[in-house]
């Protein structure tokens, strides 16, 4: 049955339309049950034959014993001499003469039984021949099923024996019955120490068979013959039935399903089948009805839902031009008076020392200027990293791009922070070439890559090693970050490009990652937190491509 389902499913699978799958698998399904049919039939047909001629058989069989019987209850038979005819040797006054002087000689059982077997022989009619495992005529011995039909009668594990045998080049029948010794039997074969009821030997019919054999070989081309033309006009019905009944039908809801899913607006009309066909036409119809109901108040709904949206869009943008005016106009003004204010520090800086000397309060002042200081260089960079990320949220962001050699820019960038390395015993490892030629716009990646280089070098410990990995393949560059600071978690991975999101109690706008995130998609390019494995640190990786398609310029 796992077999059946398993070939039913793989003939389903076929490319080829349904009508042919049909008659494809009914044409297979009928000719092997008319195959299995024709061999029954078949084998039921030649055992008829083989049944009439065992009786056939067993009847030659009883004729050729009654006239034995009666051969032998008359003391024999005597028939004229010929010339070419001698007394039998084997037995006792085989010859007479009557008055006139004709001569006769006499025959018993045995020898009539050999004239029949020869004559009917010579007639081509049947064979039979009598035979025995105590021979008084040579020309009696049995052939092979002879001996063994011979041997289990003397035995008595058998009273008869059957096959069908080729002789020559034709197929016999063939029947063996055992011969009894009776009291008239006696006058011949006692001296050969037989007693009454003894096996004396036997009696083979041999029928032929070759001409039954070719009718039911006739008989069966007949029945193929018909089948193939039963199951040709059951097809050509069937695949007529198929067309009219199933598939006709079924092509007009198929046309009917392909012009409703067009949007064509005609009416569906129920295809009266009067039968599954027609209630799932019926069903179809309700429900493409349904559909168009429903589409109707969709399309209403979606469009008020539109108009809404398109007012709240309009909305939300002259929001967001008046938030980033607001934000550009805000940081313009805080981003002068905190120039001023800082170079006022620097220059208080300066003086006081001269003006007041060393003294302690001078020395307050001072640490307290340096205070001031590092929270206005903080509020400017703020305010600049704000006016950055507002250009590029609201694609007021331009690109000068020009041709960069990154492993160059690179190196440029850490001479910059070298004072600080040394302050910091940390050591930069760069694994590149010597060249890396892309497309971008160098003031960008180099406030990406200061932005990395400065994150690296806050979190980095004394003795520090930063690495910078940077590869090439298949037109894209990939930079490699990794420091041996206390890592990123892996709950905050997706959160560091974030605005205002800082990690630990790190001094910062917060913004600077997402500026960076910025820039780099601005390129075409990704940034990401790749996964340390359990490493030691943290790893920042960025990609960006080696040509530009566009220049992003809004």
């Amino acid at each position: 049955m796992t077999t059946l389902r398993k070939l039913l499913k793989q003939f389903r699978a076929l490319k080829i339309s349904l009508s042919l799958k049909f008659i494809i698998g009914t044409a297979f399904v009928l000719t092997l049950a008319m195959g299995v049919s024709i061999h029954f039939i078949s084998q039921k047909h030649k055992s008829l034959i083989i049944e009439q001629l065992d009786i056939q058989a067993r009847t030659l069989f009883s004729q050729i014993v009654l006239t034995r019987k009666w051969i032998a209850d008359h003391g024999g038979i005597f028939i004229e001499k010929y010339p070419w005819k001698d007394p039998s040797p084997y037995l006792s006054d085989p010859e007479i003469v009557d008055v006139s002087g004709k001569k006769y000689i006499r025959e018993s059982p045995a020898m009539v039984t050999k004239e029949l077997a020869n004559y009917a022989r010579d007639k081509g009619v049947y064979l039979f021949n009598i035979t025995s495992l105590k021979l008084l005529n040579p020309e009696n011995t049995p052939d092979a099923f002879e001996q063994d039909a011979l041997v289990s009668f003397e035995n008595g594990t058998a009273t008869k024996f059957s096959k069908v045998e080729k002789i020559g080049d034709a197929h016999f029948y063939r029947y063996i019955a055992p011969l009894y010794i009776e009291e008239s039997c006696l006058q011949c074969h006692e001296h050969q120490g037989y007693r009454q009821g003894d096996v004396r030997g036997g009696i083979s019919v041999s029928i032929p068979m070759d001409y039954a054999m070719s009718m039911l070989r006739s008989e069966k081309k007949t029945l193929i013959a018909g089948s193939v033309v039963t199951i040709t006009i059951l097809m050509i019905v069937l695949f007529i039935m198929m067309q009219e009944l199933v598939l006709r039908p079924v092509k007009e809801l198929k046309t009917s399903i392909k012009d409703f899913s067009k949007g064509q607006s005609s009416e569906a009309a129920i295809i009266r089948t009067g039968d599954e066909i027609q209630d799932l036409s019926s069903s179809f119809v309700s429900m493409s009805q349904s559909l168009k109901e429903y589409h109707a108040n969709l399309e209403n709904r979606v469009r008020l839902a539109t108009r809404s949206l398109e007012e709240a869009n309009m909305r939300l943008a002259e929001l967001n031009e008046k938030k980033s005016d607001f934000i550009a106009k805000i940081s313009h003004e805080l981003r002068t008076p905190m120039t001023s204010i800082k170079g006022a520090m620097d220059y208080i800086a300066v003086r006081l020392p001269m003006i007041s000397g060393s003294d302690k309060d001078t020395g307050d002042l001072l640490e307290f200027l340096d205070v001031i200081r590092k929270n206005s260089d903080r509020l400017i960079r703020m305010v600049n990293d704000t006016l950055d990320l507002e250009r590029i949220e609201s694609g007021m962001f331009d690109l000068h791009l020009s041709q960069v050699d990154i492993i160059a820019l690179l190196k440029e960038v850490i001479l910059s922070f070298q004072s600080l390395a040394v302050r910091k015993n940390i050591t930069f490892k760069i694994l590149a070439g010597p060249e890396m030629i892309l497309t971008a716009d160098e003031d960008r990646i180099r406030q990406v890559l200061i932005n990395l280089v400065s994150n690296a070098m806050n979190f980095s410990p004394q003795n520090a090693v930063i690495q910078f990995k940077v590869t090439e393949s298949d037109g894209t560059v990939t930079v490699i970050l990794k420091d041996e600071g206390p890592g990123i978690p892996d709950e905050v991975r997706g959160k560091i490009f974030d605005k205002f999101y800082t990690i630990g109690k790190r001094h910062g706008t917060g913004l600077g990652l997402a500026i960076c995130r910025g820039i780099i998609e601005a390129h075409h390019g990704e940034i990401m937190v790749p996964d340390n494995n359990g490493n030691k640190g943290s790893s920042i990786l960025f990609t960006l491509p080696v040509s530009q398609k566009e220049v992003h310029s809004e």
